[in-house]
């Protein structure tokens, strides 16, 4: 990877991104050093304009931004950083410096899928995720023909809001079923990536 340190004065843009629902999470900048760093210990690391140092997200926080990948962009004078957040990134408190909200979109979807798997270990008497999850993996998916049945039904007998309602049941359903299988949505997603090539 070929980045233009000179056109910004050593100091290039790197927009960080959440790996797996494609969130924009903030802007920082990077030099050589702050690049080499984030690519030494994982950590996404930025140089200060304020302070002229180092310094890595989440150092007194505690949020940090694990590395996925860097991608400079066709001027070789921005970079693209896809990391795993701990905790929220703005030190606002919210996921990301470019509002409160959450991912949006078919990121959404990959936002759902973590928070489904990680009911895996909640009580199941105060989570209906946890209790399918922890059950026998036949109620599961006997849970995704029921939901798409309906969604069937409501599609052709019902009105959008009917048939809206049905298909979020079955997404939802249809990741309790991932998560029971130890399949990550992104695995799907590539399966469907790859009959689309």
């Amino acid at each position: 990877m070929r980045v233009d340190w000179n056109k910004g004065g050593g100091l290039v843009p790197a927009v960080v991104q959440d790996a797996d629902t494609l969130q924009v999470l903030m802007l920082g900048y990077m030099n050589e050093a702050a690049l080499a760093k984030t690519r030494d210990t994982g950590l996404v690391t930025f140089h200060s304009r304020s302070r002229d140092a180092l310094w890595t997200k989440g150092e007194t926080s505690g949020n940090t931004l694990s590395l996925v990948s860097v991608e400079v962009d066709c001027d070789a004078d921005t970079l693209l950083v896809k990391a795993r957040p701990a905790g929220p990134t703005c030190h606002l408190g919210t996921t990301s410096c470019f509002g409160e909200g959450g991912a949006e979109g078919a990121g959404f979807l990959a936002y759902l899928d973590k928070l489904v798997r990680e009911r895996k270990n909640a009580d199941p008497s105060e989570s209906y995720t946890a209790k399918l999850l922890q059950g026998p993996l036949v109620k599961a998916a006997q849970k995704v023909g029921e939901e798409g049945v309906e969604t069937a039904l409501a599609a052709v007998a019902e009105g959008d809001d009917a048939f809206r309602g049905e298909a979020a049941d079955l997404i939802y359903h249809l990741l309790v079923l991932l998560a029971a299988k130890d399949v990550a949505l992104a695995e799907v997603i590539d399966v469907l990536r790859d009959r689309h090539r």
